[in-house]
């Protein structure tokens, strides 16, 4: 479980701004793509030198809009968890060009929240501004009007006094979303930001997601219902431990593609371990 007064700032430990930030491994002899917002080299994630994603490559362009799906179990939390540098990549690059923590807002999925901590949900909101203020700078005037406007938007008027232990599923997505909102990011990434919440809150949540698009914002989101991707989202990668298949949605997730996805994730050896020459490449560098 995450401490939901901390999570906001995980992605933000040992993180510097500059022109290529970089998750893993180094630049030295590297060409860097300047039209790519995030490229993925040779990446491989997971816990306890176990991968659960593997030799991920590929770019993503800026303002784009990025479905990532895969049977449950494929690695999707765990990219997401990579790319917001919670999770230190086994081998291989992950270049954010000249994000820095700063511009990435990451939504965690609602299970991650551990929502017996004691916090309104005014505080919690207020959580996003902490890679501006700091852990221990106050909230101003300007600041507690943004939080407002932030909460006005998700339809959370009212609530701020609100526990968030006391609010249902739907309600905790709405202020989810409106910390993200508050950061006002370049890159945001969703992990399961539709799940299991009621079919309205889904739709004016998914508004905010497409207004981010159409301002140039960087969007990737962790989907499981592909009629929604096939509606909303012109991008995709279908990951299954590695890459499927990535490109544009309607190529993408084809009943080939989906079946293959399915069956490398039924193959694969939970328990196998990284690749040693990535690790011992990974330490020369």
């Amino acid at each position: 479980m995450v401490n939901p007064a901390d999570d906001g700032a995980l992605a933000a430990h040992g993180r510097r701004g500059g022109q290529h930030r970089v998750v893993g491994g180094h630049l030295a002899g590297d060409e860097v793509n300047m039209t790519a917002q995030l490229q993925f080299r040779d990446v491989t994630l997971g816990y306890d030198r176990h991968p659960a994603v593997h030799h991920l490559s590929g770019e993503v362009a800026g303002g784009a809009l990025l479905a990532v799906v895969g049977p449950n179990g494929a690695g999707k939390s765990t990219l997401f968890r990579g790319l917001v540098g919670i999770l230190k990549p086994l081998a291989g690059t992950i270049l954010t060009g000249g994000v820095d923590a700063k511009d990435i807002a990451y939504l965690p999925q609602t299970a991650d929240i551990d929502r017996s901590f004691p916090i309104s949900v005014f505080d919690f909101v207020g959580t996003g501004l902490w890679r501006q203020t700091g852990f221990f700078g106050g909230i101003g005037k300007q600041a507690r009007a943004g939080i407002a406007r932030a909460l006005a938007a998700v339809g959370l008027s009212g609530f701020e006094n609100r526990g968030i232990g006391t609010l249902s599923g739907g309600q905790m997505q709405r202020v989810l979303f409106a910390r993200v909102l508050l950061q006002d990011a370049r890159l945001i990434v969703l992990d399961e930001p539709f799940n299991a919440i009621d079919t309205k809150t889904s739709a004016d949540l998914l508004a905010l997601v497409k207004q981010w698009h159409a301002e140039g914002r960087t969007v990737l989101a962790a989907l499981h219902d592909m009629d929604l991707v096939r509606a909303h989202f012109p991008e995709t990668l279908l990951l299954a431990r590695g890459k499927v298949a990535w490109g544009a949605t309607a190529e993408v997730l084809t009943s080939e593609n989906l079946n293959q996805a399915r069956r490398m994730c039924e193959a694969f050896d939970d328990g196998a371990a990284a690749c040693a020459v990535e690790l011992d490449a990974s330490k020369a560098a």
